[in-house]
């Protein structure tokens, strides 16, 4: 017969699950409601209506939650997945592409395919990381400076809604930044409701409940180009490499292969309901792979599995929270959304202008990207890339004529 557990086996064991389990709820709260906002803004730019992008969002949160799930029991490693955050900032500044929401969902179902095949063939990998860090890092910076800068437009034009914001978050960045934006959300939330009460303003009740919402994708050469490529580029550049980096720095090989086919496939999986991209998590990944998920290094990964878990449940109340937020103020969302990414932006910059050598043709890339550009209907994001490859190769290739005539 086996004997029952004493009570210092049972205490142990609490000891031991106690830690993973609330690291991955922390993990879960601090990725969705640090982002969420961003994604929202993104979806709805490039031609979503508030259905389909509740519907987008409610799809991203399912498929990469299920995606955390089998990775991280298959693995048994604390590997954890989220939207794109740096892509949805491109879709914000992208705007609408010929073809309109069709157009767009027709390039996400394209990324996902792209990251999918990242997975499948190595060579694909290898051509991505040819791609200068500096200039991809660079063309996401310009990207995300029109949504970083609505913050302090809307402190002139709305500063009864937007300053209370804005303090609460500076005032979490000196006490507890991790919690700054999820804070600040909350704030933005008790805002709006009082907003909407002193406007006698009702909430839909059919707007409470998650529905997915059918797009058939349809692609057109500017989506492919303005779209599909630019956020293939970042997704790669600014999470999923930056996500490897980060569990490598906690002692684990992240599984490439299998990472690439499951978000690939969820990707693919979502687009049709508005989901844009998911990947590995970056930033918030260190939640779940760091000290804070126990000292047992080989139980981390139930962190990250009981985030897949309460990922889950937070998609259940997706609708009801879009529902919340279209009914904001003017510019109270695009406010959250740019304190969300200001830690971002620093990061980027730093990392453009990290090498002396490459500071011109990032520059280049910056100022292109942040312009709004728009050429033969392809975006900002995409001619941005190719001007700083441009500047970079010319700057580049004039350095042995210079040292040949010495």
């Amino acid at each position: 017969m086996r004997s029952a557990s004493s009570p210092d086996q049972t205490l142990e064991r609490r000891e031991t699950l106690g830690p993973p389990i609330a690291a991955g709820i922390v993990t879960a709260l601090v990725g969705f409601t640090s982002s969420f906002a961003v994604v929202l803004a993104g979806l709805k730019a490039v031609g979503a209506n508030q259905a389909q992008a509740s519907s987008g969002l409610f799809a991203l949160t399912v498929t990469f939650g299920l995606g955390i799930l089998w990775l991280a029991w298959r693995s048994k490693m604390p590997v954890t997945l989220a939207w794109s955050t740096p892509g949805a900032a491109l879709l914000a500044s992208a705007g609408m592409v010929d073809g309109g929401w069709s157009a767009a969902v027709g390039a996400f179902f394209v990324v996902g395919v792209l990251i999918a095949l990242t997975g499948l063939l190595p060579v694909l990998g290898r051509l991505m990381s040819k791609i200068p860090t500096a200039l991809a890092q660079a063309m996401l910076a310009g990207v995300l400076l029109p949504l970083c800068l609505a913050p302090f437009e809307s402190l002139g034009t709305a500063p009864l809604f937007v300053g209370p914001v804005a303090l609460c978050w500076l005032v979490m960045m000196k006490f507890a930044a991790r919690w700054a934006v999820p804070a600040s959300l909350l704030v933005a939330l008790a805002v709006i409701g009082i907003y909407l009460l002193a406007n006698g303003v009702p909430l839909p009740g059919d707007g409470l409940v998650p529905r997915l919402e059918w797009t058939a994708p349809a692609l057109t050469l500017e989506s492919a180009a303005g779209i599909a490529l630019p956020l293939f580029i970042v997704t790669m550049a600014s999470q999923n490499i930056p996500g490897v980096a980060v569990l490598k720095s906690f002692g684990y090989t992240t599984p490439w292969r299998s990472s690439m086919i499951v978000t690939g496939a969820g990707t693919i999986a979502g687009a049709p309901f508005g989901g844009h991209a998911i990947n590995l998590a970056a930033l918030s990944a260190a939640l779940a792979a760091g000290e804070e998920a126990g000292k047992d290094h080989g139980r981390r990964w139930i962190a990250a599995f009981v985030s897949g878990l309460v990922y889950l449940v937070l998609a259940v109340f997706s609708a009801a929270l879009v529902t919340v937020v279209a009914a904001a103020p003017p510019g109270l969302l695009e406010a959250v959304a740019g304190l969300a990414l200001l830690g971002t932006l620093a990061s980027s910059v730093s990392s453009a202008l990290a090498v002396a050598e490459e500071r011109i043709p990032a520059c280049i890339t910056f100022l292109l990207a942040a312009s709004g550009l728009s050429f033969a209907g392809v975006g900002a994001a995409f001619w941005a890339l190719v001007g700083g490859i441009l500047v970079r190769w010319m700057l580049k290739s004039r350095e042995p004529l210079t040292t040949a005539g010495r």
